[in-house]
Protein backbone atom coordinates (compact mmCIF):
# COMPACT_ATOMS: atom_id res chain seq x y z
CA UNK A 1 0.00 0.00 0.00
CA UNK A 2 1.10 3.50 -1.20
CA UNK A 3 0.31 5.53 1.87
CA UNK A 4 1.68 8.64 0.65
CA UNK A 5 0.39 9.02 -3.00
CA UNK A 6 -3.46 7.48 -1.17
CA UNK A 7 -3.05 10.60 1.06
CA UNK A 8 -2.38 12.67 -1.98
CA UNK A 9 -4.78 11.66 -4.40
CA UNK A 10 -7.70 11.57 -1.91
CA UNK A 11 -6.39 15.14 -1.10
CA UNK A 12 -7.03 16.46 -4.62
CA UNK A 13 -9.70 14.75 -5.30
CA UNK A 14 -11.64 16.61 -2.18
CA UNK A 15 -10.12 20.15 -3.12
CA UNK A 16 -11.76 19.38 -6.94
CA UNK A 17 -15.20 19.15 -6.03
CA UNK A 18 -17.67 22.03 -4.98
CA UNK A 19 -20.07 21.68 -2.14
CA UNK A 20 -23.08 22.68 -4.49
CA UNK A 21 -21.77 18.96 -6.50
CA UNK A 22 -22.84 16.84 -4.01
CA UNK A 23 -25.71 19.29 -1.96
CA UNK A 24 -23.84 20.58 0.78
CA UNK A 25 -24.04 24.71 1.39
CA UNK A 26 -21.73 26.62 0.23
CA UNK A 27 -21.22 29.63 3.18
CA UNK A 28 -18.65 32.63 2.69
CA UNK A 29 -16.85 31.79 5.87
CA UNK A 30 -15.57 28.35 4.10
CA UNK A 31 -11.86 28.52 4.19
CA UNK A 32 -11.19 26.09 0.68
CA UNK A 33 -12.93 25.93 -2.36
CA UNK A 34 -13.81 21.87 -2.34
CA UNK A 35 -15.29 20.00 0.67
CA UNK A 36 -13.73 19.80 4.22
CA UNK A 37 -12.60 16.28 5.28
CA UNK A 38 -15.24 16.28 7.70
CA UNK A 39 -17.82 16.39 4.53
CA UNK A 40 -16.13 13.66 2.85
CA UNK A 41 -16.51 11.64 6.09
CA UNK A 42 -19.80 12.12 5.79
CA UNK A 43 -20.73 11.26 2.30
CA UNK A 44 -18.79 8.00 2.71
CA UNK A 45 -20.25 7.19 5.81
CA UNK A 46 -16.91 7.14 7.91
CA UNK A 47 -15.88 8.83 10.64
CA UNK A 48 -14.04 12.06 10.37
CA UNK A 49 -11.36 10.72 12.52
CA UNK A 50 -10.81 7.59 10.31
CA UNK A 51 -10.74 9.89 7.12
CA UNK A 52 -7.95 12.33 8.21
CA UNK A 53 -5.99 9.73 8.76
CA UNK A 54 -6.22 8.13 6.10
CA UNK A 55 -5.19 11.74 4.51
CA UNK A 56 -2.61 11.82 6.49
CA UNK A 57 -1.05 8.37 5.59
CA UNK A 58 -1.40 6.50 8.65
CA UNK A 59 -4.57 4.67 8.35
CA UNK A 60 -4.40 1.02 8.28
CA UNK A 61 -5.24 -0.37 4.79
CA UNK A 62 -8.73 0.19 4.27
CA UNK A 63 -11.56 -2.17 2.88
CA UNK A 64 -12.98 -2.76 -0.51
CA UNK A 65 -15.98 -1.44 0.29
CA UNK A 66 -14.19 1.69 2.48
CA UNK A 67 -12.77 2.19 -0.85
CA UNK A 68 -15.65 2.28 -2.96
CA UNK A 69 -17.48 4.62 -0.75
CA UNK A 70 -14.71 6.85 -0.81
CA UNK A 71 -15.18 6.33 -4.65
CA UNK A 72 -18.78 7.41 -4.47
CA UNK A 73 -18.57 10.31 -2.24
CA UNK A 74 -15.67 11.80 -4.18
CA UNK A 75 -17.10 11.48 -7.56
CA UNK A 76 -14.27 9.58 -9.31
CA UNK A 77 -14.31 7.96 -13.21
CA UNK A 78 -14.19 4.26 -13.42
CA UNK A 79 -9.80 4.84 -13.83
CA UNK A 80 -9.65 7.12 -11.02
CA UNK A 81 -11.76 4.45 -8.59
CA UNK A 82 -9.46 1.89 -10.30
CA UNK A 83 -6.34 4.07 -9.69
CA UNK A 84 -7.70 4.42 -5.68
CA UNK A 85 -7.82 0.87 -5.13
CA UNK A 86 -4.34 0.54 -7.22
CA UNK A 87 -3.20 2.61 -4.08
CA UNK A 88 -4.75 1.05 -1.52
CA UNK A 89 -3.25 -2.31 -2.92
CA UNK A 90 -6.59 -3.50 -3.65
CA UNK A 91 -8.02 -5.79 -6.72
CA UNK A 92 -10.16 -3.69 -8.74
CA UNK A 93 -14.15 -3.54 -8.00
CA UNK A 94 -16.81 -4.76 -10.68
CA UNK A 95 -16.97 -2.20 -12.62
CA UNK A 96 -21.39 -2.87 -13.19
CA UNK A 97 -22.97 -5.17 -10.92
CA UNK A 98 -23.61 -5.79 -7.26
CA UNK A 99 -23.68 -4.03 -4.23
CA UNK A 100 -19.98 -2.67 -4.29
CA UNK A 101 -20.45 -1.65 -8.07
CA UNK A 102 -18.99 1.51 -9.30
CA UNK A 103 -22.15 4.46 -9.37
CA UNK A 104 -21.47 6.10 -12.84
CA UNK A 105 -21.00 9.76 -11.82
CA UNK A 106 -23.10 11.24 -13.91
CA UNK A 107 -26.14 8.83 -12.40
CA UNK A 108 -24.60 10.42 -8.54
CA UNK A 109 -24.71 13.81 -9.91
CA UNK A 110 -28.26 13.56 -10.95
CA UNK A 111 -29.40 11.48 -7.47
CA UNK A 112 -27.92 14.44 -5.20
CA UNK A 113 -31.19 16.99 -7.47
CA UNK A 114 -33.61 14.97 -6.30
CA UNK A 115 -33.81 16.25 -3.35
CA UNK A 116 -37.31 15.89 -2.49
CA UNK A 117 -37.84 13.12 -4.82
CA UNK A 118 -37.78 9.32 -4.27
CA UNK A 119 -34.91 7.99 -6.14
CA UNK A 120 -32.13 5.19 -6.40
CA UNK A 121 -29.91 3.75 -9.01
CA UNK A 122 -30.15 0.19 -9.42
CA UNK A 123 -27.79 -2.30 -11.62
CA UNK A 124 -29.43 -3.73 -14.67
CA UNK A 125 -30.40 -7.07 -12.75
CA UNK A 126 -32.68 -4.36 -10.31
CA UNK A 127 -29.63 -4.79 -7.40
CA UNK A 128 -29.92 -1.11 -5.43
CA UNK A 129 -26.46 1.00 -5.34
CA UNK A 130 -27.14 3.81 -3.85
CA UNK A 131 -30.88 5.19 -2.24
CA UNK A 132 -31.55 8.92 -1.05
CA UNK A 133 -33.01 9.39 2.12
CA UNK A 134 -36.90 9.65 0.57
CA UNK A 135 -36.45 6.84 -1.33
CA UNK A 136 -35.55 4.64 1.95
CA UNK A 137 -38.87 6.39 3.30
CA UNK A 138 -41.33 5.09 0.44
CA UNK A 139 -39.61 1.93 -0.23
CA UNK A 140 -37.31 0.97 2.41
CA UNK A 141 -33.77 -0.02 2.84
CA UNK A 142 -33.00 -2.16 0.42
CA UNK A 143 -30.57 -5.08 1.51
CA UNK A 144 -26.71 -5.08 0.76
CA UNK A 145 -25.52 -8.72 1.04
CA UNK A 146 -23.93 -10.24 -1.74
CA UNK A 147 -24.99 -12.46 -4.14
CA UNK A 148 -28.81 -13.42 -5.56
CA UNK A 149 -30.57 -11.60 -2.37
CA UNK A 150 -29.70 -8.18 -3.10
CA UNK A 151 -31.39 -8.36 -6.26
CA UNK A 152 -35.25 -7.46 -6.20
CA UNK A 153 -36.06 -9.44 -9.28
CA UNK A 154 -34.76 -12.49 -7.29
CA UNK A 155 -35.96 -11.61 -4.47
CA UNK A 156 -39.51 -11.29 -5.94
CA UNK A 157 -39.92 -14.77 -6.74
CA UNK A 158 -38.19 -16.67 -4.12
CA UNK A 159 -39.67 -14.16 -0.36
CA UNK A 160 -43.14 -14.24 -0.15
CA UNK A 161 -42.75 -11.02 2.16
CA UNK A 162 -40.77 -9.06 -0.85
CA UNK A 163 -44.45 -8.75 -2.26
CA UNK A 164 -45.81 -7.42 0.37
CA UNK A 165 -44.43 -3.89 -1.12
CA UNK A 166 -47.30 -4.07 -3.92
CA UNK A 167 -50.99 -4.99 -3.79
CA UNK A 168 -51.51 -8.83 -4.11
CA UNK A 169 -54.05 -7.56 -7.10
CA UNK A 170 -50.59 -6.30 -8.74
CA UNK A 171 -48.75 -9.07 -8.07
CA UNK A 172 -49.24 -10.54 -11.39
CA UNK A 173 -48.41 -7.85 -13.30
CA UNK A 174 -45.34 -6.77 -11.86
CA UNK A 175 -44.03 -10.82 -12.52
CA UNK A 176 -44.66 -10.63 -15.89
CA UNK A 177 -42.71 -7.42 -16.03
CA UNK A 178 -39.55 -8.37 -14.30
CA UNK A 179 -39.76 -11.41 -16.58
CA UNK A 180 -39.95 -9.68 -19.53
CA UNK A 181 -37.51 -7.33 -18.42
CA UNK A 182 -34.70 -10.08 -17.57
CA UNK A 183 -35.03 -11.29 -20.70
CA UNK A 184 -33.96 -8.17 -22.41
CA UNK A 185 -31.23 -7.92 -20.03
CA UNK A 186 -30.03 -12.01 -20.54
CA UNK A 187 -30.08 -11.50 -24.47
CA UNK A 188 -27.46 -8.24 -24.61
CA UNK A 189 -24.80 -10.34 -22.60
CA UNK A 190 -22.67 -13.23 -23.65
CA UNK A 191 -23.72 -16.86 -22.10
CA UNK A 192 -22.94 -18.07 -18.66
CA UNK A 193 -23.37 -14.44 -17.42
CA UNK A 194 -25.11 -13.30 -14.28
CA UNK A 195 -28.11 -12.63 -15.63
CA UNK A 196 -28.17 -16.09 -17.60
CA UNK A 197 -27.47 -17.53 -13.91
CA UNK A 198 -30.01 -15.72 -12.46
CA UNK A 199 -32.19 -17.05 -14.77
CA UNK A 200 -31.46 -20.67 -14.59
CA UNK A 201 -31.82 -20.58 -10.71
CA UNK A 202 -34.52 -19.04 -10.98
CA UNK A 203 -36.32 -21.55 -13.25
CA UNK A 204 -35.58 -24.13 -10.61
CA UNK A 205 -36.68 -22.39 -8.02
CA UNK A 206 -40.32 -20.46 -8.35
CA UNK A 207 -42.39 -22.65 -11.25
CA UNK A 208 -44.41 -19.05 -11.87
CA UNK A 209 -41.27 -17.75 -13.34
CA UNK A 210 -40.71 -21.01 -15.23
CA UNK A 211 -43.85 -20.47 -16.46
CA UNK A 212 -43.67 -16.82 -17.67
CA UNK A 213 -40.44 -17.32 -18.61
CA UNK A 214 -41.56 -19.85 -21.48
CA UNK A 215 -43.93 -16.98 -22.92
CA UNK A 216 -40.93 -15.82 -24.72
CA UNK A 217 -42.32 -11.82 -23.80
CA UNK A 218 -39.23 -9.31 -24.05
CA UNK A 219 -39.41 -5.89 -22.96
CA UNK A 220 -37.49 -3.75 -20.71
CA UNK A 221 -38.73 -1.74 -18.07
CA UNK A 222 -38.68 2.02 -18.89
CA UNK A 223 -41.17 3.28 -16.75
CA UNK A 224 -44.96 1.91 -15.27
CA UNK A 225 -47.54 2.89 -13.06
CA UNK A 226 -47.80 1.52 -9.64
CA UNK A 227 -49.14 1.25 -6.04
CA UNK A 228 -46.70 0.77 -3.16
CA UNK A 229 -47.87 -0.33 0.22
CA UNK A 230 -46.89 2.32 2.92
CA UNK A 231 -46.72 0.85 6.67
CA UNK A 232 -47.95 4.66 7.64
CA UNK A 233 -49.80 6.12 4.69
CA UNK A 234 -51.51 3.13 3.05
CA UNK A 235 -51.70 2.35 -1.08
CA UNK A 236 -49.42 5.22 -2.25
CA UNK A 237 -50.06 5.77 -6.14
CA UNK A 238 -46.98 6.70 -8.22
CA UNK A 239 -45.07 6.94 -11.56
CA UNK A 240 -41.74 5.07 -11.93
CA UNK A 241 -39.55 6.29 -14.46
CA UNK A 242 -36.03 4.90 -15.37
CA UNK A 243 -32.98 6.67 -16.94
CA UNK A 244 -30.74 4.29 -18.31
CA UNK A 245 -26.98 4.84 -18.29
CA UNK A 246 -24.90 4.69 -22.05
CA UNK A 247 -23.83 0.95 -21.20
CA UNK A 248 -27.51 0.01 -20.20
CA UNK A 249 -25.99 -1.34 -17.14
CA UNK A 250 -27.35 0.77 -14.59
CA UNK A 251 -30.46 2.74 -13.98
CA UNK A 252 -31.64 5.79 -12.38
CA UNK A 253 -35.59 5.23 -10.91
CA UNK A 254 -37.20 7.84 -9.35
CA UNK A 255 -40.89 8.32 -8.18
CA UNK A 256 -43.61 11.12 -8.80
CA UNK A 257 -47.08 12.00 -8.79
CA UNK A 258 -49.70 14.64 -11.04
CA UNK A 259 -50.08 17.46 -9.36
CA UNK A 260 -53.27 17.54 -7.09
CA UNK A 261 -53.06 13.75 -6.52
CA UNK A 262 -53.87 11.77 -3.41
CA UNK A 263 -49.96 10.43 -4.71
CA UNK A 264 -48.63 13.52 -5.14
CA UNK A 265 -49.69 15.04 -1.09
CA UNK A 266 -48.92 11.31 0.03
CA UNK A 267 -45.25 11.86 -1.30
CA UNK A 268 -45.05 15.12 0.32
CA UNK A 269 -45.91 13.89 3.50
CA UNK A 270 -43.50 11.24 3.25
CA UNK A 271 -40.66 14.07 2.65
CA UNK A 272 -41.96 15.43 5.94
CA UNK A 273 -41.80 12.14 7.99
CA UNK A 274 -38.94 10.57 6.26
CA UNK A 275 -38.15 6.65 7.91
CA UNK A 276 -39.83 7.70 11.44
CA UNK A 277 -42.16 4.86 12.53
CA UNK A 278 -45.39 6.78 12.41
CA UNK A 279 -47.24 3.66 13.60
CA UNK A 280 -45.12 3.61 16.67
CA UNK A 281 -45.76 6.99 17.50
CA UNK A 282 -49.77 6.68 16.53
CA UNK A 283 -49.58 3.52 19.45
CA UNK A 284 -47.92 5.71 21.92
CA UNK A 285 -50.61 8.34 22.20
CA UNK A 286 -53.33 6.00 21.75
CA UNK A 287 -51.54 5.04 25.12
CA UNK A 288 -51.54 8.49 26.30
CA UNK A 289 -55.00 9.00 25.40
CA UNK A 290 -56.31 6.31 27.69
Amino acid sequence: MNEPELAAFLRSRRDRIRPAEVGLPTGPRRRVPGLRREEVAQLAGLSADYYTELERGRSAQPSAQVLASLARALRLNGDERDHLFHLANRPNPPTARGPAAHVQPAMLSLLDRLTTTPAQVITDLHEVLVQNPSAVALLGRQPVARGPATSFVYRWFTDPDVRALHPPEDHDHHSRVFVADLRAVAARQARDTEANRMVAALRRRSQEFATLWETRDVALRRADHKRIVHPALGVIEVDCHSLFSEDGHQRLLWFTAPPGTKGAAQLELLSVIGTQDMTVEEAAEARHSR
